[in-house]
This record gives C-alpha cells, structure tokens and sequence, in this order.
C-alpha cells in the first residue's frame, strides 16, 4: 500500500485537506481522483489500482476533514474548481490528469472551463448536469422536490426523494416530484428530523451541481482532451443520460464503464461497485 501524505491548504471560506499518494520513477503527471460530495475515502479502492501514478484525492470544502472557516450554506461548481486549481498549485502545478465522478465531474468542467492549462486529460463521469437533458425543466423540477422535502422534514426525506429520483430511469414525466416518496426507513434512514440542514449532498451543493451549464464552447476549446464515461449498469439514469448527451455535445462517442453511478467504490456494501474491473478502463480512458 502506498503511503498517504496528507496536507491541508488555506483557502477562502475552507480550509482544505488532500492526501498525495506518491510513486517513485513514474513520469506521468498527477492523477487527480475527485468526486462531489464524495469525499477521498471513497476513492481508496480506485486508488489501490493506480500505485505506478502518483495520485492526489481530496475532501471537497464542507465535506469531512475540509472544515468551513465560513457561514455559507451553499458552495457552487465555480467555487469548487477554484480550490482545485489551488490544490494543483500546491502539488506543483499542471498539468494534470483528473478522474472526476458525478458531481466531481461537474466541478471539472468548470474548473477546465476557467483554467484550461491545469488538466491534460479529464475523465468526466456521469456528470448530473440535467440542465442539458431534452427534459431538462422535468428534471430540475424533480430535483427540486428533492430539496423541498430536505428543507421541511429532513435528510431522511430528502434522501429517500433523492434515490426515488437519481434511480428514475428514462425522462421524466410532468409532476414527477409531486409522486410520493419511498419510506425513508425502507433504506435504513430515519424518518424524523433532527432540525440540521448543512447535508454536504442536500444542502450545499445539490441545486448549484445539477443546475450548472456546462460551457461546451470553451470545453470543446481547451487543450485538455475530455472523455465522457457512462455505467453500464445505470443506464437511462439521470447523470448516465446527461453523459451521453455531453459526450455528444464535445463531439465524442460516451466511454462504457462496469457497474453503475459509483462503480468505482469498493467494499461489500449494497453501493460496492468493481473497482479493479472500472480501474482498467479508466487506464485505457487515460490513455
């Protein structure tokens, strides 16, 4: 196992932690390993398969070890890549690869978007733009309702809309946020509240990620080189459907990974993906 060094950095608003798995003799750059609000233990497995890179995961600002020095609720795209641009700045500088999940993959956009010369390859996966769905104002409805239920009666509520409408398959009907939700305590969450609202996922960044518009002109412009991946397994899913739309938009065909959202994540859990399996198309991904 490669040893971990782990650093923090001060930023505006945060004050960040990223951890650096080093690999003596590689002459690749980074490979950066982000995900929102996933945080860089979610990334351990992946990073396992990666020991010949060196390879840099981090928590992003309000999740886990990155401690808000701030009051704000909210954290947005632009926001997020702004701190990433100043993690690449720490390590030393681009350009990097960057492998970027879900709400990770937006944050990239944005940060390819702004500072074109940190990243070489960006590996973009299932990004949950449903701003550039043909359903678009059915999907933003729809996660809106998300955030309703999270406001007036807490996370279990939110998070039983939240997987009701992120496992929906195909477009999205009119009113489908009005359709009752799964019982929370049918996956194990609770149904009371306990009258917190600073969820990383529900509260601080779930309307900003998924609402975010993705600027195809400069991506398409930029020296770095996109890929767009997809899951197998979640196929007609929200952020699968908005991958095959963005791969489309950068003029590029979609990168079929194994398994589904978090195909990456390791463990026995009920969300354990393949993480060897999706280790060795991402390499041919990087390549």
């Amino acid at each position: 196992m490669t040893e971990i060094q782990t650093y923090t950095l001060d930023v505006p608003g945060v004050a960040l932690t990223y951890d650096v798995r080093e690999a003596d003799g590689s002459t690749e750059p980074a490979l950066l390993m982000i995900g929102s609000p996933m945080d860089a233990t979610g990334f351990a497995a992946l990073a396992g398969h990666f020991a010949d890179r060196r390879v840099v995961t981090y928590d992003p600002r309000g999740v886990s070890r990155s401690t808000r020095t701030d009051d704000a609720r909210k954290s947005t795209p632009e926001e997020h890549a702004d701190d990433l641009h100043r993690i690449i700045a720490a390590i030393g500088g681009g350009p990097v690869d960057i492998f970027a999940s879900s709400g990770g993959a937006i944050n990239a956009m944005a940060l390819v978007t702004a500072h074109p010369g940190d990243v070489r390859t960006l590996v973009a996966h299932e990004p949950p733009a449903a701003t550039i769905l043909p359903d678009s104002q059915q999907a933003l409805a729809a996660v809106y309702s998300i955030q309703r239920a999270y406001e007036e009666s807490g996370s279990g509520a939110g998070m039983a809309r939240f997987i009701m409408t992120v496992g929906h398959r195909g477009e999205f009907p009119a009113g489908f946020g009005d359709q009752p939700a799964p019982d929370p305590a049918a996956f194990g969450m609770p149904a009371g509240d306990d009258g917190s609202r600073d969820d990383p996922l529900l509260g601080q960044n779930l309307i900003s990620c998924t609402h975010y518009e993705p600027d195809f002109d400069a991506l398409r412009a930029a020296p770095t080189r996109i890929v767009v991946g997809a899951g197998t397994e979640s196929e007609g899913e929200m952020a699968y459907r908005a991958a095959i739309v963005a791969a489309e938009r950068l003029g590029a065909k979609p990168v079929v990974f194994p398994s589904h959202h978090g195909g990456f994540v390791g463990g026995d859990g009920p969300w354990a993906g393949k993480p060897a399996e999706f280790a060795v198309t991402l390499r041919e991904a990087l390549a």
